[in-house]
Formats: C-alpha cells, sequence, structure tokens
C-alpha cells in the first residue's frame, strides 16, 4: 500500500511517518526544506515543497491510495494576517482536489481538538457537542472552516476522515508542534517555574504514541464524513506538574501566575509582535484558551476505531526517560 503525508517535519507527521514505514507502507512524504526531514527509511521518497506547489503535489500523489493530510499553520502569530486560513484552508482544499483528481480511497485529515466547544460544569466534551459560535484564534477558526470543507467534499465521494488530537506530548522532535515535551523539558532542567492562573483549568494530554496509532486506526476503520478525537488523559494544570515532579523526582516550588498578569505579559508580547516583528510567546487569545475547561471524551473512538490511550503518569514517564537520553 502507498500513501502521501503532508507535514512530514511535524512532530506528529514524523511519528506516523515512522510508524507506517515500520508497518511496510510505501510513503511519499511532503517537507517544506528536505534538510529537516531525516530520510532514515528505505520505503519513503520526500518531496520538497508546500501546499500551493500543485506541480509538486501532483508528483507526491500519483500512485497514492491514501492521504494523511497533517500540514497545517499553527503559530501563535504572523505578520502576513492571512497565512493560517491560506494554509489551513485553501492548502487542504488543494489536497482535497488533487485526491478528487487521483481517485484516492481515503483522506485522513489531522484537525485539532481546538475545534471543539470549552466545557461547562466539566461535562466531558465529544464529536456530538456543536461547534462554538466563535472561536478565539485564527488556528480554531480556519481548522474548523477545513474540518467543513471536508465534509463538503464527502458529499463529492471522496472518504474522508477527520481526527482531532488534544494536547500531544512524548518523544519525538522537540519543535513547535511539540511545545509541551519542551515543557517537560525545561522543567526538568529547572527552567520552568509558572502555573497558569489558580492551576485548576482542565485540559486533556494524549502520547504521542497514542495519537499514531489513532491515525492509522482511523484509516483502517474509520468511518467516512466522521471525526474522532484522539484524546488521553483529562488534568488539570496542577494535576499534571504533580505528577511530573513525582516522576522526574524535580519537586520545585511553582509560581501561580494571576490572569491579569498573564494578560499584561501577553498584550505586551503582542504590542512587540505588532510593532517590531518579533514572535510573541503567548498573546491574549491564547491566554483566555488556556482559562477555559476542556476534558474530553475518547469513547467514540474507542469504540469504532478502537482506540486506546496511555495513562498521563505512564506517558510522562516514558516522556522523562527518553528526555535524559537526548
Amino acid at each position: 500500500m502507498k500513501c502521501f503525508v503532508t507535514g512530514g517535519t511535524g512532530f506528529i507527521g514524523y511519528r506516523l511517518v515512522e510508524s507506517l514505514s515500520e508497518k511496510g507502507y510505501l510513503i511519499n512524504v511532503l517537507v517544506r526544506r528536505e534538510k529537516d526531514f531525516e530520510n532514515k527509511f528505505q520505503n519513503v521518497i520526500v518531496f520538497e515543497g508546500d501546499l500551493f506547489n500543485i506541480d509538486i503535489l501532483e508528483k507526491a500523489i500519483n500512485g497514492c491510495e491514501y492521504i494523511f493530510h497533517l500540514a497545517a499553520y499553527a503559530n501563535l502569530w504572523s505578520k502576513d494576517k492571512t497565512l493560517a486560513y491560506r494554509t489551513n484552508f485553501t492548502g487542504t482544499q488543494n489536497i482535497l482536489e488533487l485526491a478528487l483528481k487521483h481517485k484516492i480511497k481515503k483522506v485522513i485529515f489531522t484537525s485539532s481538538a481546538a475545534t471543539l466547544p470549552p466545557a461547562k460544569d466539566l461535562e466531558l466534551v465529544d464529536e456530538s457537542f456543536p461547534i462554538p459560535e466563535k472561536y478565539l484564534t485564527e488556528y480554531e477558526t480556519t481548522k474548523q472552516q477545513a474540518e467543513q470543507l471536508c465534509i463538503a467534499y464527502t458529499k463529492k465521494g471522496l472518504d474522508i476522515v477527520i481526527v482531532n488530537p488534544s494536547r500531544v506530548y512524548g518523544p519525538g522532535f522537540l519543535n513547535k508542534s511539540n511545545s509541551l515535551t519542551i515543557l517537560i523539558k525545561k522543567y526538568i532542567e529547572g527552567k520552568w517555574r509558572i502555573i497558569p492562573g489558580d492551576g485548576t483549568q482542565i485540559g486533556n494530554y494524549v502520547f504521542i504514541d497514542d495519537v499514531v496509532s489513532g491515525h492509522i486506526q482511523a484509516l483502517e476503520r474509520g468511518r467516512s464524513g466522521e471525526r474522532y478525537i484522539l484524546g488521553g488523559t483529562n488534568a488539570s494544570f496542577n494535576t499534571f506538574f504533580s505528577i511530573l515532579a513525582d516522576i522526574s523526582g524535580k519537586k520545585y516550588r511553582l509560581l501561580h501566575l494571576p490572569l491579569p498578569v498573564m494578560m499584561f505579559i501577553a498584550r505586551f508580547e503582542l504590542f512587540m509582535a505588532e510593532t517590531f516583528g518579533k514572535k510573541p510567546l503567548i498573546t491574549p487569545p491564547w491566554i483566555r484558551r488556556y482559562q477555559q475547561n476542556r476534558p474530553l471524551s475518547v469513547e467514540k473512538a474507542r469504540r469504532e476505531i478502537q482506540y486506546s490511550i496511555t495513562t498521563l503518569e505512564l506517558g510522562i514517564e516514558k516522556t522523562v526517560k527518553w528526555l535524559k537520553t537526548i
């Protein structure tokens, strides 16, 4: 079997290529810069380009049966205000058009759990919940628009399954798409001493191996037009750092940073970005996101694609052990 993977230098993308290679797939992978992709695989061909290089995409898709579309724009801020939309929506449209043209058997589109609404009264949010009337960030907005585009293309005859990973961590590239593992690394090194707000806000944390397996399970068992949350353990910031402290043996005193202070810092970062082009560490919309409760249910994925999770304790233990080896 032969597949095409976009976003091959991303955290999830590269680990997915590794897993597909081990399973014997022939893989064409799209990367923006070939030098950023360590091609240690005999059954992988690398194509350098982006979602707007139609000629390159044509060559990469030709002869493939399946597509995993992971490439996306997820930066906190860009001077080009159209970049998120063009990448996440128009880029996805380019992939889907070519999938139709080349009669691709199945497309797995990697969206995000960010497109789901925050919880009310700590209820577990699942795929059946209505989408929010308004999102806080361009990333959420454009990812939801791309999901709707995928649904529209299923009506044209494409078999498309959407997966929604939550906060992913674990061994892999330490780049912007693996920011949670970078945070874990900084904590172990004594370089991270902050808990947002009072630390009670709940998020969902998922180990990278589960997300990779979930993509392949979605290919094998996912139903066209359906979404599957690829999540893990629901935990507060306080719980997350407590588990990390116990497993790493590093029990630092952490500062609970009040929301007004965080917003002041974020507004200053945004001002510096807009004025001088300096990339911000955080922006006000993302501060607001992390103040929301976002517990998730993975029951649909368990039931329909045989998805399973690694506990947060075990996932952090594996991540800490890996970090000690690099």
